[in-house]
């Protein structure tokens, strides 16, 4: 969608002729940018709604310099985790089996679709331009021109058809 946009707006311009190539890119990292805001929307309605967006998911592995008691950023390793036992500052107290991981997997997991997904689109996207380079966008589409008159018709057919229509409606009430 995003390289058809671009090319659209770039074959409306007699003046200026972007390469393939250029709408390709644009096209690439306007998807991310739409897949990053929505991971910002995510995140701010976690955050300031309490809702749970950012899928939660249960680990029994975690690695992490914040776990080193030296402090010195030492990467530990934990494996195998069976079970975590949170406590509030009440002091109630919950225990889950693994660990829970607050949505990061579920980020990650959505940014990595995102990008295959606007990989593979652009790269359908550039050999459509390149195969189409030397005409109209619309010409690889099948799609031709409608001739002014003809739309006129159209037009004209339209508002007789719509004319009737409601003649007929106000002869039944």
């Amino acid at each position: 969608m995003a390289s058809s946009l671009v090319d659209l707006l770039n074959g409306s311009s007699k003046n200026i002729s972007l390469s393939p190539i250029y709408v390709t890119l644009v096209a690439f990292y306007f998807s991310m940018t739409i897949g990053v805001l929505w991971e910002f929307v995510e995140f701010s309605f976690d955050t300031f709604f309490g809702m749970d967006m950012q899928k939660d998911t249960f680990v029994t592995s975690i690695s992490s310099v914040a776990l080193d008691p030296a402090n010195e950023g030492n990467r530990i390793q934990i494996n195998d985790i069976a079970t975590t036992t949170m406590t509030t500052a009440a002091g109630e107290t919950t225990t889950i089996n693994g660990y829970l991981d607050i949505g990061l997997i579920d980020t990650m997991k959505d940014l990595l679709v995102n990008f295959v997904g606007a990989l593979v689109f652009s790269v359908v996207g550039y050999r459509h331009l390149k195969k189409h380079e030397s005409g109209n966008w619309a010409e690889g589409l099948h799609v031709r021109p409608v001739p002014v008159e003809q739309y006129q018709e159209n037009e004209r057919r339209l508002d007789e058809m719509e004319a009737a229509r409601k003649g007929k409606k106000r002869q039944c009430e």
